[in-house]
């Protein structure tokens, strides 16, 4: 697995590089891609929070309620993307959290940055 530390802004543009071919390619789980996939993000992240620390990062289901009313979508329009309208409903509620595959779609159909729809990641500094 391809992996270093990321120390530098061209390490993190490397990183980006790497993690884009994900999200038009979604890896299946439990797979090594899956997993280089899981440690690109975190490393991402914890760079990203090292050195544009943001106090309180959107809540992926706050960024699409924005993107929706910017945009003139329904929870209908959502529901189709997704395939089933109790999946939207559980999303827009907060009882279920986005998986790869829908912020995958998400990233690809509406165009919405697929790391503002992840879920913060916590790591220990």
């Amino acid at each position: 697995m391809d992996i270093r530390p990321i120390k530098t802004e061209a390490d993190y543009d490397w990183a980006l590089q790497e993690i884009a071919v994900y999200f038009e390619h979604e890896p299946a789980e439990g797979t090594e891609a899956a997993a280089r996939f899981d440690v690109l993000s975190a490393l991402i992240e914890y760079y990203e929070r090292r050195h544009w620390s943001i106090d309180s990062p959107a809540d992926p289901v706050d960024v699409i309620q924005f993107f929706m009313e910017q945009n003139g979508f329904t929870q209908a329009d959502l529901a189709r993307l997704l395939g089933s309208r109790s999946r939207a409903s559980e999303i827009l509620n907060r009882r279920r959290r986005l998986t790869m595959e829908q912020v995958s779609m998400l990233h690809r159909s509406w165009k919405i940055p697929a790391q503002a729809l992840l879920p913060p990641v916590s790591v220990a500094a």
